[in-house]
């Protein structure tokens, strides 16, 4: 089953990339992949499994993580309730 995983990868320079690409490029599953040099982002598209990804782009001792997308979310939400909170209580 085809699924996309993002990554946080410290990446600072082309070589880097470059160590990434050919990580990815060799790994089983992966049909494409997206390198954002500058967000420190990888996306990678595939019928592959998170830590499967996860450890290969570690291989290439980048320091590599989960990309976190709820966190930012969460934020936003907490307001959300307390400003309703306060417009409830009159």
């Amino acid at each position: 089953m085809a699924q996309t995983v993002v990554l946080k990868v410290g990446m600072s320079c082309e070589g880097c990339v470059g160590a990434v690409k050919r990580v990815l490029g060799k790994m089983e599953g992966v049909e494409s992949f997206d390198i954002y040099l500058k967000e420190q982002k990888v996306t990678v598209k595939g019928n592959v499994q998170p830590d499967a990804v996860l450890q290969t782009v570690s291989k290439t001792g980048k320091k590599t993580s989960f990309w976190e997308e709820e966190a930012p979310k969460e934020a936003p939400a907490e307001a959300e309730v307390k400003s309703t909170e306060t417009v409830t209580v009159p």
